[in-house]
C-alpha cells in the first residue's frame, strides 16, 4: 500500500551566494516561497577565510578542502555557527519564516567522526556518521525551518568542520524514509555545465552512466564531482529528486536534474 508522505525541500546554498548580500536576499526570498516543509544548509568558506586573514591565521586548502587546525576551528565556529547562520535566520524571520539555526551539536542532530590521518591531516574535520532524523522531523512538523551550519560534533565535546554538501546529502538520506525529499544544490552557476565558461551549456538531465562518461572526458571536474557523487548517493538512499541550479533560479524549472 502506498503511503503519501509530506514533501520536504532541502536547499543547500554556498559559494559566493552567502557572502553577497543582494544574492543572499534574493535566494532567501525565493526559499521563503517554496511550498511545504523546508530546510536550509549553508556554507560560508569565503567569510571564514576573510576573518582568518584579519586575525593573521593562515588558511590552508588541499583540493578545495580546508585544513582545520585549532585556531581555524575557532574561526569557522564563529563564522559558520554565528555570523553567517544568524544572519540567515534573522533574514528568514523578516520573511515570516520561523527559522532555527543549528549546528550538528545542537539537539545532537549530526554526529561525525574525525577524519583519520592518511596522506593529509585535515585536523578538526568531521565525516558524518549519523543524522537524528527524528529530532529534525520533530522540528519540521512544528513548521520550524532548520537552518544548518556546516559544523558537527564527535560526541566527546569537539566541534568538527564538515562539508556543507555532505551535510545536505546525509540529511536528505536520513529524512527520505519520513518525507518525500527534494534536494537542491544552489550556487553561482546555472547548473552542471558542458563548458564552465558558458552558462548556456547546462546539462539539463544527467544519469550516473553519463556522469562517469563526462568525468572521464574532463567535461565534469573539480568540486562538481563530489557534488554529483553526493547527489547519486542521495537518490540511491530514497531521495526523490536532486537538482543543481543557480541561486537565482530556485523554484524554477532550470538547472540540472539528476536522475536514477
Amino acid at each position: 500500500m502506498m503511503i503519501n508522505k509530506d514533501k520536504v525541500t532541502i536547499v543547500k546554498v554556498g559559494g559566493k551566494v552567502v557572502e553577497d548580500p543582494d544574492s543572499l536576499k534574493l535566494l532567501l526570498s525565493d526559499f521563503a516561497h517554496i511550498e511545504g516543509f523546508k530546510l536550509l544548509v549553508h556554507g560560508g568558506g569565503r567569510s571564514a577565510t576573510k576573518l582568518a586573514s584579519t586575525l593573521n591565521i593562515e588558511s590552508k586548502m588541499v583540493n578545495g578542502r580546508r585544513i582545520t587546525d585549532e585556531p581555524m576551528l575557532k574561526v569557522v565556529t564563529m563564522v559558520y555557527g554565528g555570523l553567517v547562520n544568524k544572519k540567515i535566520v534573522a533574514q528568514l524571520q523578516a520573511l515570516h519564516i520561523n527559522a532555527l539555526g543549528l549546528t550538528g551539536a545542537d539537539m545532537n542532530v549530526i554526529h561525525s567522526i574525525k577524519r583519520p590521518i592518511k596522506d593529509i591531516d585535515y585536523g578538526y574535520v568531521g565525516d558524518v556518521d549519523r543524522v537524528d532524523s527524528s529530532m529534525l522531523s520533530l522540528l519540521i512538523h512544528q513548521n520550524i525551518v532548520p537552518v544548518m551550519a556546516p559544523l558537527t560534533h564527535d560526541g566527546n565535546g569537539n566541534i568538527l568542520n564538515t562539508n556543507a554538501d555532505s551535510i545536505a546529502g546525509e540529511v536528505a538520506k536520513a529524512l527520505a524514509p519520513i518525507f518525500d525529499v527534494t534536494l537542491v544544490f544552489c550556487f553561482e552557476k546555472a547548473g552542471v555545465l558542458r563548458d564552465e565558461n558558458d552558462d548556456n551549456s547546462v546539462i539539463r538531465d544527467i544519469t550516473y552512466e553519463e556522469f562517469k562518461k563526462y568525468t572521464a572526458d574532463g567535461t565534469i571536474q573539480g568540486g562538481m564531482i563530489p557534488k554529483l557523487e553526493n547527489s547519486f548517493s542521495a537518490l540511491d538512499s530514497g531521495v526523490k529528486e536532486v537538482i543543481i541550479t543557480s541561486a537565482f533560479a530556485l523554484g524554477k524549472e532550470n538547472g540540472t536534474h539528476i536522475k536514477k
